[in-house]
């Protein structure tokens, strides 16, 4: 199958995500010693996740930095369970990308498009395929974020 005939493209890497059991020792590498700036915060209990949410480069070429713990290490999701918890790609056009890429049997995360930590609409393609949906992410999260205007033009 031609590019030309996908209804959407990936721009480029949103956001790459890092769970840990301590988010501080996180911040002590990506903050203190690499540099990286603190944007925000977010807290779920739905998502069982204290994040911190950092920053790199500029614009377009921004790149999110998501440092998570979970608010139980118990429950899940368990957001420390994997180091790299996952990766975040641009979208020009989610909601045609997921009708897309679910009719070709791709498996997505429960939870449908929804608005994420930095308010762009997310969906996430589950690590593991099964019997109706047997294309997934082979072992890794990824997450499908919608880019903004500025961005589509900027990459697109």
């Amino acid at each position: 199958m031609t590019s030309d005939t996908r209804p959407f493209k990936v721009l480029g890497i949103q956001q790459i995500a890092i769970g840990g059991t301590d988010k501080q020792r996180l911040k002590t590498l990506w903050v203190d010693m690499l540099g990286l700036q603190q944007t925000g915060t977010f807290r779920s209990e739905r998502e069982n996740v204290d994040e911190d949410i950092l920053s790199m480069g500029q614009g377009a070429h921004a790149v999110e930095v998501d440092l998570m713990q979970p608010l139980d290490i118990e429950r899940k999701p368990a957001v420390h369970a994997t180091p790299l918890n996952h990766v975040g790609l641009w979208i020009d056009d989610l909601p045609r990308a997921v009708e897309w890429l679910a009719a070709r049997g791709v498996r997505f995360a429960p939870g449908g498009i929804r608005k994420g930590a930095a308010g762009h609409d997310i969906t996430f393609l589950h690590p593991r395929g099964n019997e109706e949906f047997p294309i997934a992410g082979e072992g890794v999260l990824i997450e499908l974020v919608q880019a903004p205007p500025d961005v589509i033009a900027a990459l697109g």
